[in-house]
């Protein structure tokens, strides 16, 4: 075999091109192999050399060189193929997004579409199609989400003030998110949890022994992720006022504002008695708009702490419980790291305007 082969004569204007082509992150690979083959063929070698360098067969190289002499840069891309034409035209399409996005008839008794019952509605059509379709547009009429308004008369003053600590904090202030998770059950698994092994997940019997209950009162400081914790039976005025002394406490000599909900244990005669001690003008409570629960951070730590240690686990005790609750917490304070907010309150009222507009609409 030759060493050499012709020279294939490639412009300036499309050797920048290809160059450009080569060093792209983002075209697809086909895209790239093509390029470097003709620029490597400009380089006068066989066409089986090039074809080692890029891993194609030699068939493949002579193509493309082939293609791009008859046809230049243009030529690179794939040709049109011909193939079955569409099942259904646009029109159809249309009207298919109409009636899956119409409430069913009251006539046949169902809340939402399934592929087949509106492939027999519309006519003409197998299930399957309608399934593709669904899965091109994003539609999944099975999915039903919950929504609730805020209706604080303070909603924007509310939304602004805590969104203000957790982006733009007191200098020298501590910003602490507080809540309970209550209801917390010991449930103790009938049998023994089987472990996780390959092509097994870990089991556990549906059944449980139910042993008691306990509420876990959190409070998350946003600039580190450290967590206060105290487990009580019961979640009232009083173990609320007890759990704000403990963050107190943890606190000492600093300015301290604590963010928490509506709930009325926080808004107790004898919390608002406590806060209006001189010693303790430094706290501040901010209460997030009613509904709006989610403002609070600690409730990501609720989620966190639910699904990586409570919620799989098997308690012969309340005592059990809680001291799983406080082996996480430990746990966490030793590898926690800061809870980052990233929507402006701008951002949130646009939204939450919205929705009330549109509401109001239907």
């Amino acid at each position: 075999m030759a060493n050499h082969a012709k020279v294939l004569d490639v412009s300036p204007e499309d050797r920048v091109e290809l160059e450009r082509r080569l060093r792209s992150r983002t075209l697809p690979t086909r895209d790239v192999e093509r390029a470097r083959i003709v620029l490597l063929a400009a380089q006068a070698l066989p066409a089986q050399t090039i074809a080692d360098r890029v891993g194609v067969s030699r068939p493949t190289v002579v193509t493309w060189r082939q293609r791009y002499e008859a046809g230049g840069i243009d030529a690179l891309g794939d040709a049109a193929r011909s193939g079955r034409p569409p099942e259904i035209d646009q029109a159809r399409r249309d009207e298919i997004l109409v009636a899956t996005l119409t409430p069913p008839p009251p006539k046949l008794g169902i809340s939402h579409w399934s592929s087949r019952l509106l492939a027999h509605h519309v006519g003409g059509v197998s299930h399957a199609t309608i399934a593709r379709l669904w899965q091109h547009w994003g539609v999944q009429p099975w999915r039903v989400e919950t929504f609730k308004f805020s209706t604080d008369p303070e909603l924007v003053a509310k939304v602004t003030d805590i969104v203000g600590l957790y982006l733009n904090p007191p200098e020298n202030a501590v910003v602490v998110c507080v809540d309970e998770k209550s209801q917390i059950q010991a449930l103790e698994r009938t049998a023994p949890i089987l472990p996780l092994a390959p092509g097994l997940a870990e089991r556990q019997t549906h059944d449980y022994r139910r042993h008691g209950t306990t509420t876990l009162f959190a409070a998350l400081e946003v600039a580190t992720g450290r967590i206060v914790d105290e487990c009580y039976d019961r979640h009232r005025g009083v173990e609320f006022l007890k759990f704000l002394k403990k963050v107190a406490k943890a606190y000492p000599g600093v300015e301290l504002h604590v963010i928490c909900d509506n709930y009325s244990a926080h808004k107790h005669a004898d919390v608002k008695k406590w806060l209006a001690l001189p010693r303790n003008k430094r706290i501040t409570l901010h209460f997030t708009p009613t509904y709006s629960s989610w403002m609070n951070l600690v409730e990501v730590f609720f989620g966190i702490i639910t699904r990586q240690s409570i919620k799989r686990g098997s308690y012969s005790s309340v005592r059990d419980l809680t001291d799983t609750i406080r082996r996480f917490i430990d746990a966490w304070n030793q590898r926690c790291r800061p809870f980052v907010w990233t929507k402006t309150a701008d951002k949130i009222l646009v939204k939450a305007n919205r929705q009330t507009t549109s509401d109001t609409d239907h």
